[in-house]
């Protein structure tokens, strides 16, 4: 079954490595085939603030285009995924694991959703922490 994704328009689409970007008009297009696809909204950019999170996140996204970088990369996302394993708990836990599973499936878009819950509750943290340490109170330490 193909893969339909609608464009902004001016909107970015990474296939297969391949940087595609829309014209100034909507358009749909449809994928037939197998390929390694991830739109511009879903992608991190390299000089976003570096977070334990976000780098397992960036390091997912590098294997997802490059994938000639997956095999060094692999054991890299697997222990950045482990050390937050040891940090989440409840349903940031789960996500983290099943990233894991997909990225030992060598499914990297599917690693990169599940991550992305885990990122916005981490940028949560990070924001709750800035405002009390902003306030000259003690960092909140919330793991879930």
């Amino acid at each position: 079954m193909p893969l339909a994704i609608t464009l902004k328009p001016n909107e970015r689409l990474v296939v297969n490595g391949c940087e595609i970007r829309n014209s100034n008009r909507r358009h749909m297009i449809h994928i037939e085939s197998h390929a390694d696809v991830v739109r511009e909204s879903d992608l991190l950019d390299k000089e976003s603030a570096p977070t334990p999170v976000r780098r397992a996140y960036f390091l997912i996204q590098t294997a997802l285009i490059h994938a000639t970088h997956r095999e060094a990369l692999v054991p890299l996302i697997q222990s950045d995924l482990a050390d937050l394993a040891m940090v989440f708990g409840g349903d940031n836990l789960s996500r983290i694991f099943e990233a894991a599973n997909f990225v030992s499936q060598s499914d990297f878009y599917k690693a990169l959703s599940a991550l992305r819950p885990v990122l916005k509750h981490e940028a949560k943290l990070m924001a709750l922490t800035a405002a009390q340490e902003a306030e000259g109170g003690e960092p909140a330490v919330a793991a879930e």
